[in-house]
């Protein structure tokens, strides 16, 4: 329209801008008219110019009406976790060095070295393996992986802390701790790949990840400018050191408990699939997202086991998708009685 010349000098238009996270919660921003002269008004103050410009660096386009209602809450208790990791990360930092030898004459580069490359290597080939174990499990799953990532981080951090209180077995300490943050590595790359999927509503994935990167980015500075002043004044404190470091790591831990119940995944695995069906057979109605939420276990059972007789796992006993090439004969025998009885290859595996 600004390129229209035929605008007689009485036609106006009009054009308004506006904004608001919801059709019932918009305000104006700004109007731009033609009459045939162009001007500009706008609505928004600086300051709120400014905090919207701001916003827009860490949160989705949109927010918060293209992300789903669980994405803000797992985002705050996110990266108050994540800000706790980085303030413990130099503490168990400048312990490894110390135990290593830097700062030391009779250390040498070259036992550094090595003690630093071998210690990467064991989470490399750990890395590997978890993924080879666990690799298709951790889709289904995210709430439940995303968890015991970080609860493997812990104990990583934990061997290192401990790791220069005995110096005869300080390799193998670490090591143990670098395969422990390997789990850490692959299972929260490959949730968070999940959580960010379910908390798109338009399309906007990688706009999501963007902004979680940024949320990140942040928490990391802060963490590590308090981690540093932490340390410096800790140092040479042991009781000072492991007081600030298990206080922050029961922290760390409730932070991620509260941002995994935070979430309502709108996708079925085999326990929320065990919920739904149990419930629907007891009562006859169906259970919302959110119910089914609160019911779901966000801790492995072997984790748990008390929790484990709260409701029949029915996903214990069926699996679905199974390959042929995978049974074995009893499992073959059960196959022949359903064929026999039914006349039909069963679809899914009912382990009697």
């Amino acid at each position: 329209m600004a390129g229209d010349s035929s605008l007689s000098s009485t036609q106006q238009v009009m054009v308004e801008e506006w904004t608001g996270s919801s059709s019932s919660k918009l305000s104006m921003t700004a109007t731009i008219c033609f009459s045939p002269s162009i001007s500009r008004r706008r609505f928004d103050s600086h300051f709120k110019s400014a905090r919207r410009h701001m916003l827009s660096a860490f949160v989705p386009e949109g927010f918060p009406s293209s992300v789903t209602p669980d994405y803000a809450p797992f985002q705050l208790w996110d990266s108050l976790q994540g800000l706790s990791t980085y303030i413990r990360t130099m503490l168990s930092t400048q312990a490894l060095l110390s135990a290593i030898g830097v700062g030391e004459k009779s250390a040498t580069v070259i036992g550094a070295t090595f003690q630093w490359f071998l210690r990467d290597f064991t989470g490399m080939l750990g890395g590997i393996m978890f993924t080879f174990y666990q690799g298709s499990n951790l889709d289904s799953n995210a709430k439940m992986w995303r968890l015991v990532a970080d609860l493997m981080n812990d104990l990583g951090m934990l061997m290192d802390l401990i790791s220069p209180l005995f110096p005869s077995a300080f390799l193998f300490i670490v090591c143990l701790g670098s395969l422990s943050r390997s789990f850490t590595g692959v299972a929260s790359g490959a949730t968070r790949a999940a959580l960010t999927q379910h908390f798109t509503l338009q399309d906007n994935a990688a706009d999501i990840s963007a902004k979680e990167g940024s949320q990140e980015t942040v928490a990391t500075m802060a963490g590590m400018a308090i981690g540093m002043f932490l340390a410096r004044v800790t140092m040479g404190q042991s009781l000072a050191i492991w007081f600030s470091f298990l206080s922050l790591t029961i922290f760390h831990m409730y932070a991620n408990y509260r941002a995994v119940r935070c979430l309502s995944l709108n996708t079925l695995n085999g326990e929320r699939s065990s919920i739904l069906l149990q419930n629907f057979m007891e009562t006859g109605t169906v259970l919302s997202t959110q119910k089914v939420s609160s019911k779901e276990h966000v801790l492995p059972l072997w984790l748990n086991p008390w929790s484990s007789q709260s409701y029949k796992h029915l996903y214990k006993r069926i699996h679905l998708g199974v390959k042929v090439s995978s049974l074995n004969d009893a499992e073959m025998l059960v196959c022949r009685i359903f064929y026999q009885q039914d006349g039909a290859v069963p679809l899914c595996w009912n382990s009697l």
